[in-house]
């Protein structure tokens, strides 16, 4: 077993990555390696001057933007300092790189007249239609992330309370709510929909049409069908949804340490960022609603 593969199976099975992230790493780090077999470079000893020169590589050859090259940067730390710890290399050159400056872009979301829209595309008095409406009813009612979301099992949720437990990053667990227009999708789901889908008698709670678990590339195919039979012109995946759960919460007067801890954040660091689109939002009711606002 090579390098990158115990790094992907410690990321899969001690960190407990998606098998999206899993290969977003792989791919990020497999073409750092391809650039120093073809530069003729050993990359278990790069120097710092060969981590920018493949920055620049980067930049003026794949054309890459600041924020792919951020991320690639970001994947190439994280296997340097696994190599490190386990003393593969004497130390990870790559804490010396500075990436280039990303321009901060607040999270896009979905208005809520745009949201009810998209709720009444599927047709929810057949099986796969009604999974669809419940995949859209829980991402939007719970927050959570598609890897989240596509490992929920029927066990998991108790319908007295309307809570689930998930299994977040690293193994951790939160319980989550949810409401009563979830509740209701979620009962027929689980008394029609899911019987005729579930041929193998399936654990999960989101079954394809084979009886297997859902996949989150599923998840993603199912929504960008779905929003083609809207009139709303805007790219849709899961993470917008969750993005849209939480900017809705705090435009609502919800507090941010209550949002962090439903959408699974270790830092209010990282659930700050939606306080800019509320504040956005806050700032535009108002120039539309004072009267002394601005001049006639």
């Amino acid at each position: 077993m090579n390098y990158l593969e115990k790094y992907l199976e410690y990321l899969t099975y001690q960190k407990a990555y998606s098998s999206y992230t899993v290969k977003n790493y792989q791919k990020d780090i497999q073409e750092f390696l391809s650039h120093c077999e073809k530069e003729r470079l050993d990359f278990l000893n790069i120097t710092y001057q060969d981590t920018r020169f493949y920055l620049m590589y980067l930049k003026e050859e794949c054309k890459d933007s600041n924020a792919t090259m951020d991320r690639k940067l970001s994947s190439l730390r994280g296997f340097y300092k696994y190599l490190s710890i386990n003393h593969y290399v004497e130390n990870n050159v790559f804490l010396l790189l500075n990436g280039p400056k990303r321009e901060k872009k607040l999270p896009r979301y979905f208005e809520y007249n745009e949201l009810e829209e998209l709720f009444k595309a599927p047709d929810s008095e057949t099986p796969k239609g009604q999974r669809d409406l419940l995949i859209l009813e829980m991402l939007y009612a719970t927050g959570v992330r598609v890897g989240e979301l596509v490992n929920i099992k029927v066990l998991d949720i108790d319908r007295k309370k309307k809570e689930i437990v998930i299994l977040g990053k690293g193994n951790k667990e939160r319980v989550v709510a949810y409401g009563e227009y979830c509740q209701d999708i979620l009962e027929k789901y689980l008394e029609d929909g899911r019987n005729f889908l579930n041929k193998k008698d399936n654990p999960y709670l989101f079954l394809n049409q084979n009886g297997g678990q859902l996949t989150e590339r599923g998840v993603r195919y199912i929504l960008s069908e779905l929003i083609k039979k809207t009139s709303v012109k805007k790219n849709i995946s899961p993470h917008m949804i969750r993005h849209s759960f939480a900017t809705h919460l705090l435009n609502e007067g919800c507090d941010l340490l209550t949002v962090q801890k439903l959408l699974g954040h270790e830092s209010v660091s990282a659930t700050q960022v939606y306080t800019h689109v509320s504040t956005d939002r806050l700032k535009d009711v108002y120039y539309h609603s004072f009267p002394r606002a601005k001049k006639e």
